[in-house]
């Protein structure tokens, strides 16, 4: 039974609050739990909305972390459709939408991002989406399936992994598919232009047509309706649909009018956490794609005092880690970076951090032309990163490699007959899916 003692509020429908929720319980919490989301549907998990559902492969209660009547039987109060307005520090109150307040004694902001959106004219047409929430994803799936049916063009500016994901799902309904992107190749601000022509040369061989170099100045249409996408070349690109996926700003509005210390915007924003994802303020916490936690365990030769992390596991793993902090456990949040990807019969997972201009030499193993390799970014031979592309089970060992603070040999790396499990130093916390190809 819950007792009013304490209460815990969570700020943020998705991933993360929803696993701190399940984790304060799990960990013999009893007081009241409120989880606050400003989506008519329960918590869900992002992955799929660009993968398994948006294919057509998963259905929609696939997503969901957890059934919805979990909720009531762990005792959880759910305000679903509502969002949180400001939060007032001194009295330790969260006001809502609708001229509610919930007091707390411990908060937990996991507010999430949101897509950036296209400065163009032509961004209130029909026919222009993002994708980030499920309604998104139902509405993206719906048009797809007409555009495969009647021939259709998609144009999508970015190509990202949410870019290139669409790009795989509409060719798999059968649309006509061009990507606009600025950079060189695609994912170069990920994996760099190392790897990213591999990529192209993916997509290409199922019918995508990529525009590098250029951006979108204008989508063009007619009674409310995309005609098509005209780029800062002079060229004009049919098309019936468009989807900006250039990439997403971390939600801080209310933790920055709360007070709360946010980290350089340049290098990714976010509301500043600790190790143990507390805010400036001892009573407020935050995790998941908005949180910014200090580089421990790993990453020694980064030059960046925090990161700030979109991805799945960041979600599934620092809800937990904040819910034990609030309730007083020793934490310390060092996991390692971690994202997968699916696109046509390629699979790959990527594990550390190592945008352009933080590494000096790309090591591959294996056969990049039959995509099965491995590839790591090194710096100082220290690995910074490795992405696994189509060969499994080997997360564990490139993360503890990751971790280590030990130079590695390149040609050791980049050996299949060495075993990745012998090289490197012992570690802790890995992540990945167990997959077989």
């Amino acid at each position: 039974m819950v007792d009013a003692h304490q209460t815990f509020v969570i700020v943020g429908g998705g991933l993360a609050g929803a696993k701190a929720a399940e984790t304060l319980r799990s960990e013999g919490f009893t007081g009241r739990v409120i989880l606050i989301g400003d989506e008519r549907d329960h918590p869900y998990e992002r992955p799929p909305l660009s993968k398994g559902y948006l294919t057509g492969k998963e259905g929609r209660d696939s997503v969901f972390v957890h059934e919805r009547a979990w909720y009531a039987q762990a005792e959880i109060e759910l305000h679903l459709g509502q969002t949180v307005t400001s939060i007032d520090r001194d009295l330790r109150c969260a006001h809502l939408g609708d001229g509610t307040s919930v007091r707390y004694d411990k908060l937990l902001l996991t507010t999430g991002a949101e897509p950036r959106r296209l400065d163009i004219p032509g961004t209130d047409l029909a026919g222009v989406h993002h994708l980030r929430r499920l309604a998104h994803a139902d509405r993206l799936r719906q048009t797809l399936t007409a555009l495969g049916r009647d021939n259709g063009h998609l144009v999508i500016a970015g190509a990202g992994w949410i870019g290139l994901e669409v790009a795989a799902a509409a060719r798999g309904y059968g649309a006509e598919v061009t990507v606009v992107e600025t950079a060189p190749t695609p994912l170069h601000h990920v994996i760099g232009p190392e790897l990213g022509q591999l990529f192209t040369e993916l997509h290409q061989e199922h019918g995508v047509r990529f525009h590098f170099g250029v951006r979108l100045t204008e989508i063009t249409g007619q009674d409310g309706m995309v005609l098509s996408a005209r780029t800062d070349d002079g060229e004009e690109h049919p098309a019936h649909d468009v989807l900006a996926a250039i990439g997403a700003a971390p939600r801080t509005a209310l933790a920055e009018a709360a007070g709360l210390e946010l980290a350089d915007r340049a290098l990714g924003g976010g509301i500043a956490v600790d190790t143990a994802l507390r805010t400036s303020d001892p009573d407020i916490y935050a995790a998941g794609d908005v949180a910014a936690f200090p580089v421990t365990g790993w990453g020694g030769t980064l030059s960046v005092p925090r990161v700030r992390v979109e991805h799945w596991a960041n979600a599934l793993n620092g809800g937990p880690a904040a819910a034990r902090a609030m309730l007083g456990q020793d934490v310390s949040y060092d996991r390692v970076p971690y994202f997968f990807s699916d696109q046509y019969d390629l699979g790959l997972e990527y594990s550390g951090w190592a945008p352009p201009g933080s590494y000096d030499q790309v090591v591959v193993r294996g056969d990049a032309g039959k995509r099965e390799f491995i590839a790591f970014w090194l710096k100082d031979r220290k690995v910074l990163a490795g992405m696994n592309v189509n060969v499994w089970d080997v997360t564990e060992d490139i993360q503890r490699l990751v971790r280590s603070d030990e130079p590695q040999d390149p040609d050791a790396l980049a050996d299949p007959a060495v075993p990745l499990g012998s090289l490197g130093s012992p570690g802790a916390g890995t992540e990945g899916r167990t997959r077989h190809g």
